[in-house]
């Protein structure tokens, strides 16, 4: 019998020891292709993959957006449900938060009390200020298409607009390995070694983007429920406010 050297059985134990603990992390096993079983974007360049979730991203109607994004200095968190024609959901901002509800071409913004006393500023002596804040409580107010706040606020939900503005990446392309978003496999490219952005992208079906860490610190949001249905109707007359020409001073 030939005697194995020592240093060698060293090196093979240790090898077999960090495959098993690669395997125990729930990561690829030693030798095998990380891509198998995937719809093959792993395969890809960075520009590639980018350009494939894009697609897949614009060839469905509904997703779920979630997370915070800074823009302008100011800080939004945001849970949002948008289709082609309009979306829903909560924005906070400054420690305020209120629901956003657009269909079509007509957006009602719902908020407490405390929210339309702050966006009036101090109430009058007579308190006419507290007493409109208080009619609008709970309320849909329609945002009429003039006022300075519609354009923002739509853009919370309108689908194509905030996915091109966030699923492109800045600087030099490359993929970073591939990793795990609940539950599913993905592959993660980034913008200038991360510092224009990380996109995890699906290996599982469609090669849809599953979480967004954007450029120079400026949010992270995480994408689901892609193609999945859901309603949108504006809300009936006795739940809604027609403020007129413009809302409250912001």
């Amino acid at each position: 019998m030939t005697a194995i050297p020592q240093g060698r059985t060293r090196r093979a134990s240790l090898v077999s020891a960090m495959c098993a603990l690669v395997v125990g992390m729930g990561l690829t096993g030693c030798g095998e292709d990380p891509d198998a079983g995937t719809n093959g974007v792993g395969k890809l360049s960075a520009a590639q993959i980018q350009a494939k979730t894009k697609a897949a991203a614009g060839a469905v109607d509904e997703v779920r957006l979630s997370g915070s994004v800074v823009t302008s200095g100011h800080t939004y968190t945001l849970d949002m449900s948008l289709k082609a024609d309009g979306g829903t959901g909560s924005v906070t901002a400054e420690g305020a938060t209120f629901h956003l509800l657009r269909v079509g071409e007509q957006l009602f913004l719902k908020a407490d009390a405390a929210f339309w006393n702050k966006e009036d500023g101090k109430s009058g002596e007579d308190g006419s200020d507290t007493a409109a804040a208080d009619k609008l409580d709970g309320k849909y107010v329609k945002v009429p298409t003039g006022d300075p706040s519609y354009k923002k606020f739509s853009g919370f939900t309108d689908k194509d607009l905030l996915l091109d503005g966030l699923l492109s990446l800045h600087g030099s392309l490359a993929t970073d390995g591939h990793h795990e978003q609940s539950g599913v496999r993905t592959i993660r490219i980034t913008g200038d070694g991360g510092s224009g952005g990380k996109l995890d992208v699906s290996l599982e079906g469609k090669p849809y983007p599953l979480r967004l860490e954007r450029a120079g610190g400026a949010g992270t949001l995480s994408f689901s429920s892609w193609g999945k249905d859901f309603v949108l109707k504006e809300p009936a007359k006795d739940e809604t406010v027609d403020y007129g020409k413009q809302l409250p001073t912001s």
